[in-house]
């Protein structure tokens, strides 16, 4: 279940909106929906809670228990998409426990604020494009007419270009001032007129020689940890230590892109950013646990399990509330909102270690789908299952038609599949649809026109797998 949601204010969103808007692409599961709906709205009443009590006032961590394609990672991801916050979903077999070879539980944390900070940087990006766009016209008309350029101004980085010359990198300022610096009137014509030249694409497939700034990257680790707690060098000397440059060569439209993504870095304050993405990582963040049923267990299994409550132990601080440092800076948890999810086929919640438990207060137990939900899941949802099938197949100039049968016959089938084999929720509907319209998307490129799908042509696909419980599980 894929799709894009439109970000909507935080602020003006009411339970019910959300569980409104979540049902746009997530067939029922009324109850986790609700859940997630009260804990979003719980944080703008936080934030209007009064000073002396908002810090004491921590988000209610969820439990979501349920066969696996049943909605429990996607309602987790259209919540966070829907407000535009911080999301990130970490599987928690992934980790392990302090002394163990593997990623430790902070890296969880520390993805969360990447997160944040790619989400900050392309609001601040979309900010500046419009200016940086200009000024990466103005560096073309440089290359493409290098005797209207302005005068040179001085080095920008004195200390950089002395490290420069000891270190043989060959720095340069090429210095870079905007149209309003003094030149010639014929070069103020010529100027204008090849930014006219370009902005209607006459230059786009010329090709052009140009220099390319390159940070140097020189990564570091720390005592006990790896390059994602060391940071970089590069970075923690910022501008001091000398950039590399090469020269490309790439067409006007290229150069455009590089000059401009190289001029929106310029105006974008990195400090401001990674101040805003911690506060959102901290404040509005959400962490979804998948697998945790798979570190639950009992105390006296051995052999690979031998780490399972440990892991346990270590995700305990996180959740509870504590200081993580990151490269951007330190974040503290205590108000990022945990959500965790498992199957629990084999183990039980309660099987979590009691701490563990008492931080995740919020249980919701995802209903398994029926043939009713697989029809809906079919049609109805933005990102329906049908129309993205008829969406590929329509630039092949094929269009697919399915009759009211059709959709029937295939949820009865999904179902039924699930209940002999392993029941994988409506991620079943993909491998039942892939046999079915197997043929036809071969078929596509040589035929065009209409093709029908009704409820004998999915029989005469399926009835033969799904009679056959052994081969069934190898196809379907």
């Amino acid at each position: 279940m894929t799709g894009t949601l439109t970000t909507l204010d935080p602020t003006a969103l009411t339970p019910r909106q959300v569980v409104a808007e979540l049902d746009k692409y997530i067939v029922g599961q009324a109850k986790a929906k609700r859940s997630v709906a009260i804990a979003l709205r719980n944080r703008y009443r936080r934030a209007r809670a009064r000073e002396d009590l908002r810090d004491e006032i921590t988000p209610k961590n969820i439990l979501m228990i349920g066969p696996t394609g049943v909605g429990k990672t996607e309602i987790a991801r259209r919540l966070a998409a829907l407000v535009g916050a911080p999301f990130v979903k970490v599987e928690a077999t992934k980790y392990t426990e302090v002394g163990y070879v593997g990623r430790d539980v902070e890296s969880m944390v520390r993805d969360l604020v990447e997160a944040s900070i790619r989400t900050v940087t392309d609001e601040r990006r979309e900010e500046v494009r419009e200016l940086a766009a200009r000024q990466a016209v103005e560096r073309v008309i440089d290359v493409l007419h290098p005797e209207t350029r302005p005068p040179a101004q001085s080095q920008a980085n004195p200390f950089g270009a002395a490290l420069g010359s000891i270190f043989g990198t060959g720095v340069s300022s090429q210095p870079h001032s905007g149209p309003s610096a003094a030149v010639s009137p014929d070069a103020q014509r010529i100027r204008e007129q090849t930014r006219g030249e370009i902005e209607r694409g006459f230059y786009d497939v010329r090709l052009i020689e140009i220099e390319v700034e390159e940070s140097p990257s020189i990564p570091i680790g720390v005592i006990g940890g790896g390059v994602e707690q060391g940071g970089d060098l590069g970075e923690m000397l910022g501008g001091i230590l000398p950039k590399r440059r090469t020269r490309k060569r790439v067409t006007v439209a290229d150069a455009l892109k590089i000059f401009e993504q190289d001029e929106a870095a310029k105006l974008i304050d990195m400090d401001a950013v990674k101040r805003e993405a911690l506060r959102r990582a901290g404040e509005d963040g959400i962490i979804f646990i998948d697998e945790i049923d798979k570190v639950a267990g009992s105390q006296t299994r051995g052999g690979p399990d031998v780490s399972r409550e440990g892991v346990q132990r270590d995700i305990l601080p996180i959740v509870e509330g504590s200081t993580v440092n990151t490269k951007y800076g330190p974040i503290k948890t205590d108000h990022i909102l945990f959500i965790a999810a498992g199957a629990f086929h084999i183990s039980k919640p309660s099987d979590l270690i009691p701490e563990l438990q008492g931080r995740l207060p919020i249980r919701v137990e995802l209903d398994s789908l029926t043939a009713e939900d697989f029809k809906t899941i079919l049609t109805q949802p933005k990102n329906a299952l049908v129309e993205q099938y008829k969406a590929l197949l329509a630039t092949e100039g094929v269009t697919l038609e399915f009759r009211d049968d059709a959709i029937e016959q295939l949820a009865t089938f999904a179902m039924r599949v699930n209940e002999q084999t392993e029941n994988i929720g409506a991620r079943r509907l993909h491998t039942v649809l892939e046999r079915v319209l197997e043929e036809i998307s071969f078929d596509a490129p040589d035929k065009t026109g209409t093709v029908v799908i009704d409820g004998e042509y999915v029989r005469s696909r399926l009835a033969d797998v799904v009679a056959n419980a052994d081969l069934s599980g190898y196809i379907l």
